[in-house]
């Protein structure tokens, strides 16, 4: 009966999706203009190479954001019920707020929190 339920799953999904996207093609406005084929949709030529490389420096930064927000955001919900969940609960948290800290010390060390 498990194996039955799996393909019946696989196949409506599959043909879900595909007649999602046969109506939206089937549905949406398509547009012919030339500017659309354009790297940029402003109509302006660009100036100089269309591919430019950025500095890793700048995706490191942004990573290292995105994960201490993450972790900030686990911490709300210890926070909002912080009086029921007791002393273990209050130590795990300093456990993890201790490690957090010393990735941020890693990173200092590193040099991946200088913007060049």
């Amino acid at each position: 009966m498990g194996s039955e339920a799996i393909i019946v799953f696989l196949v409506s999904g599959i043909v879900l999706v595909a007649g999602a996207n046969f109506l939206s093609n089937l549905v949406s406005h398509k547009s012919d203009n030339p500017q659309k084929r354009e790297p940029y949709e402003s109509g302006m030529t660009t100036i100089g190479p269309t591919w430019v490389q950025f500095k890793v420096g700048y995706y490191l930064f942004a990573i290292l954001f995105l994960i201490f927000d993450v972790e900030v955001a686990f911490l709300v919900p210890w926070a909002v019920v912080y009086e029921g969940i007791g002393f273990v609960a209050f130590i795990e948290v300093l456990i993890f707020l201790v490690i957090l800290g010393l990735g941020l010390l890693y990173a200092w060390k590193k040099g991946a929190l200088q913007w060049e």
